[in-house]
């Protein structure tokens, strides 16, 4: 599959249908993801939701976040938008429902309509920011986890699952690499074996570390863009600053499995 590796993170594959997308094809996106983290497709106009669910089912199993609103009459993906909203949305980085034991493997954003300004997504490449930490700090967090809680929904939105225990260093099921996991500092309450104090401040360095600008790629949404990423080794975020326009994005999640320790 020919593409075009982005940097810090990512690639761009041209000429791809994701309607006509056969076994062979997801294979290659997944292979992809794993080593890239991101994957761009664009030109995909005239995709609808039917053929964008059907596409993510080829990778497995679809998951969706709890207190979220779902597409009408696709109840597997979600609305990102800003329609009606008087102050912007927040977004800080973050790994999707990093609360869950199993949380999603990927998720993708179909772009429905696109502001005449602004409005980025960006991801950040958890790889490089494992590679790059210090080595007293790698070694110090060797075989922790951190605790991961849910954020900004009430106990009657969040499900049953609200916390889920996962390593701080996590191995790429496929690509057997390393990354950094962690999630919005908000919802990192703890790291094992530490105080409430220690983990606060270590959590808040693995953050800056892993976001700061050279480790960034920011993605400026297109007509017919569809973009998926590889919860494993980026966090994301959206940047609501200076957007003019409407910003409406349809979300569809593929179900993970338990994250591996490194």
């Amino acid at each position: 599959m020919e593409h075009t590796v982005l940097e810090p993170v990512g690639a761009v594959v041209g000429g791809f249908a994701v309607p006509d997308a056969d076994a062979a094809a997801v294979a290659s996106v997944r292979r992809l993801l794993a080593e890239h983290g991101v994957v761009v497709l664009p030109g995909q106009h005239g995709l609808g939701d039917d053929d964008f669910v059907a596409y993510l089912r080829r990778f497995g199993g679809l998951a969706f976040t709890a207190g979220e609103t779902p597409v009408p009459g696709f109840p597997d993906l979600n609305v990102v938008s800003n329609v009606g909203r008087t102050t912007p949305p927040r977004s800080t980085f973050h790994v999707d429902t990093s609360y869950l034991a199993r949380p999603p493997a990927y998720t993708a954003l179909r772009a429905v309509q696109v502001p005449a300004r602004g409005g980025a997504t960006q991801f950040s490449n958890q790889y490089r920011a494992y590679d790059t930490l210090p080595d007293e700090l790698r070694d110090r967090l060797a075989g922790r986890t951190i605790r991961h809680v849910v954020t900004g929904l009430g106990p009657q939105d969040a499900g049953p699952e609200t916390e889920a225990e996962h390593p701080v260093f996590r191995r790429h099921p496929e690509s057997g690499r390393v990354a950094l996991y962690l999630s919005a500092p908000a919802r990192c309450v703890a790291i094992s074996g530490l105080t409430d104090g220690e983990s606060r401040r270590i959590v808040a360095e693995l953050f800056a570390h892993s976001t700061r600008p050279g480790n960034v790629l920011r993605h400026a949404w297109s007509p017919g863009d569809v973009v998926m990423w590889d919860n494993a080794c980026v966090l994301h975020r959206a940047d609501h600053s200076d957007v003019v326009g409407d910003r409406v994005l349809h979300r569809g999640m593929v179900a993970g499995g338990v994250p591996l320790a490194a």
